[in-house]
């Protein structure tokens, strides 16, 4: 029975896994043309992994599904909002950087990572972006994310597991959960495509549920579905 319950948590997980690195993917790339094809023309989103109750994550699967056949969702109009979004050089209308948002609160001394080095160091983990992308880029935040849910997937020993539900809920509490909300208010105010405002409720929900899953409130997350368009 215990290894049947484990056997689904772990499914349940490695879908959620499964949207962020997705996701994570669609925010730090611009969209390739193979992308578009394989997740949008195949509709490949029309079938989430796991189903929620959580009412972001219902909005997330239904803008997906519905920019399956939005007329928006093709390559150049996804570039073109990539960049208005998160790459424009003045001033882009959804900064993806957890310390743009955190800076306008505690002042100039602060670190432009907000001390999310900190946390990454204390795992020994050393992002292979650091060339391209900061520390405290959205993406990043959610590869490290994914990396320490693997982690805990693969751990046996009880006292090891109840430490990394902490510490993965710590890091959430801490950094995401910190300014994700306003990040995704504004793409949701500002995407002139359906797929990113998808993509925006997808991260958010898939965070807030992996957060309420390891705290032992998974009323809200069902087992591994494919929904039905």
């Amino acid at each position: 029975m215990k290894g049947d319950i484990k056997g689904q948590n772990h499914n349940i997980l490695k879908g959620y896994n499964m949207l962020l690195y997705f996701a994570g993917t669609m925010i730090m790339y611009e969209p390739a043309e193979e992308c578009i094809v394989d997740f949008w023309r195949e509709g490949i989103l029309k079938k989430l992994p796991v189903s929620s109750s959580n009412p972001l994550f219902v909005k997330a699967a239904g803008q997906l599904r519905e920019s399956c056949t939005d007329q928006s969702s093709n390559t150049v109009a996804m570039c073109k909002d990539y960049f208005r979004l998160f790459k424009k050089e003045e001033m882009p209308l959804a900064p993806y950087y957890e310390s743009f948002y955190k800076n306008r609160f505690s002042g100039p001394g602060r670190s432009k990572d907000s001390g999310v080095t900190e946390f990454y160091n204390s795992f020994g983990w050393k992002p292979k972006f650091r060339n391209e992308m900061r520390d405290d880029h959205l993406g990043v935040e959610l590869l490290f994310l994914t990396t320490l849910v693997e982690r805990y997937m693969h751990m046996d020993d009880e006292a090891c597991r109840v430490e990394m539900r902490n510490e993965i809920r710590r890091f959430i509490d801490n950094h995401i959960l910190t300014w994700i909300p306003e990040w995704y208010q504004k793409v949701q105010d500002n995407s002139l495509t359906l797929s990113y405002k998808g993509i925006s409720s997808l991260i958010y929900a898939s965070v807030e549920d992996i957060h309420s899953f390891l705290s032992n409130r998974n009323e809200i997350v069902r087992q591994p579905y494919y929904s039905k368009n």
